[in-house]
C-alpha cells in the first residue's frame, strides 16, 4: 500500500500592522535600516560586523522627524521650561506637553494591529542622542481607538539639542500581547547540558587562542580579522542553521491615503 504523502505545512499567519492618518502633517513611516553614522565611522566601519546590532538595527519601523529644530530644557517643572528654536516654520506635531523636560512627537496615525498584539512604541536601537532618551510605550493597537505619543525626556538641562529633518524618533514593532508572560525564566549550571557546555568551551577556546594570535601578528589572524562562526549561523563543528537571519525583509507601508 503506497504511503499517503505529508500534509504540507501551513505557512505562518501574518500580523496585520495597519496605520491609519488622522492628521494632514502625520510623520513619514519606513522600515528600519542597518545604517548608523557612527557606526560608519567606527575604523573600518568595524561596527557593521556585529550581526545583532545589524539585525536590531532593521527590526521594525521608523517615524521620522518632520523638520529640523533644537530644544532648550532649564531644568524647571513648568510647559514653558522647554524652549524651541526652528529652522523653518515651527511643526503642529512636535510640543511641550507634560512639562518636566519631555518633548512630545505627535505621529498623525491611529494604529491597528492584529488581535492579541499590542504595539511597541521605542527610540530607535543603536541611535544614541546626547541629552535627551526616548521613553518607551507599549500600547493595546488591536481595540483602542486612541492615539498615542512619542515622548523624550531631556537630560542635559541648560544645553540646546539638535533635532535633523529626517531623523528616526520613534520605533514601532508589534508584540504578542502574552508573549512574556508566557515565558518561563530559569538558572541552571552549564554542565547540566553537557553538549552545550562541550559547544561553549570549544568556543571559548577557539576565541582565544584566535585574539592571542591577533595579537602576536599571526598572519592568518590577522588575514580574517574577525571570527565569522556566528555571522554564517555556524555551530563548534561547522554545521550551519537554515534559519539563520543575516538581515531582515521587512515589507514597506502602503501609501496612506489622505
Amino acid at each position: 500500500m503506497a504511503k499517503k504523502a505529508k500534509p504540507r505545512p501551513k505557512p505562518a499567519a501574518g500580523i496585520d500592522l495597519t496605520a491609519y492618518r488622522v492628521a494632514d502633517d502625520a510623520l513619514p513611516l519606513v522600515k528600519g535600516t542597518q545604517q548608523r553614522d557612527w557606526m560608519d565611522d567606527t575604523p573600518g566601519r568595524f561596527a557593521y560586523r556585529c550581526l545583532p546590532l545589524l539585525i536590531a538595527n532593521q527590526a521594525g519601523w521608523d517615524l521620522l522627524c518632520p523638520t529640523r529644530f533644537r530644544v532648550r530644557w532649564n531644568g524647571e517643572a513648568g510647559l514653558d521650561a522647554v524652549k524651541f528654536r526652528w529652522d523653518d516654520e515651527p511643526h503642529a506635531a512636535i510640543a511641550s506637553h507634560f512639562g518636566s523636560g519631555v518633548v512630545t512627537f505627535t505621529p498623525g496615525y491611529l494604529f491597528r494591529t492584529t488581535k492579541d498584539h499590542n504595539l511597541w512604541a521605542r527610540g530607535c536601537p543603536n541611535l544614541p542622542k546626547d541629552g535627551i532618551i526616548p521613553l518607551d510605550g507599549i500600547i493595546e493597537t488591536d481595540w483602542a481607538p486612541f492615539s498615542f505619543t512619542m515622548n523624550w525626556k531631556i537630560t542635559r538641562p541648560k544645553h540646546w539639542i539638535r533635532f535633523d529633518e529626517g531623523e528616526p524618533i520613534c520605533r514601532i514593532l508589534p508584540i504578542p500581547r502574552h508573549y512574556l508572560e508566557s515565558v518561563r525564566p530559569r538558572g541552571r549550571d552549564l554542565w547540566d547540558n553537557r553538549r552545550l557546555a562541550n559547544e561553549y568551551v570549544a568556543w571559548r577556546e577557539s576565541r582565544s587562542q584566535f585574539i592571542d594570535d591577533l595579537s602576536a601578528g599571526e598572519q592568518e589572524a590577522v588575514d580574517e580579522g574577525w571570527q565569522r562562526t556566528y555571522i554564517r549561523g555556524q555551530d563548534m563543528k561547522g554545521v550551519r542553521r537554515k534559519d539563520h537571519q543575516t538581515k531582515l525583509r521587512l515589507r514597506d507601508f502602503l501609501a496612506v491615503r489622505k
